[in-house]
């Protein structure tokens, strides 16, 4: 599975942007989606998850309230928007993918796309 993430770049607080994930490859039916996020000098942190089919996304307490999850199965893409930024938002933003069968193990990374919120 190749995920290519982006729609990174620089917004002013309070602003909004829409973060796409494309997966490509081979079949992800049975895959969940995740979005991560790492900013520098931390440790890379948890945002939300989705799968291909079925239940709603899980999100981390930290963004539940300003960040979406949603997935389009025909385009093999699942976007995350992000509204309200913050300049602690700021950090490079990835996507993965981790087969269902493999629990909490993440098997695939995006390379990752910037997000930079100006104060």
């Amino acid at each position: 599975v190749q995920l290519q993430a982006s729609g990174g770049g620089l917004v002013e607080a309070g602003g909004s942007l829409r973060l796409s994930c494309l997966a490509s490859g081979r079949t992800v039916d049975n895959f969940r989606m995740g979005w991560f996020r790492q900013a520098p000098g931390k440790e890379r942190e948890f945002l939300g998850a989705i799968r291909w089919s079925g239940l709603s996304p899980d999100y981390a307490d930290s963004v539940k309230d300003r960040f979406t999850i949603s997935r389009d199965n025909a385009k093999n893409t699942v976007d995350l928007q992000m509204n309200s930024l913050k300049p602690e938002d700021t950090a490079l933003y990835y996507c993965a993918a981790g087969e269902l069968l493999h629990g909490d193990f993440w098997d695939y990374w995006g390379q990752g796309t910037q997000v930079t919120v100006s104060s």
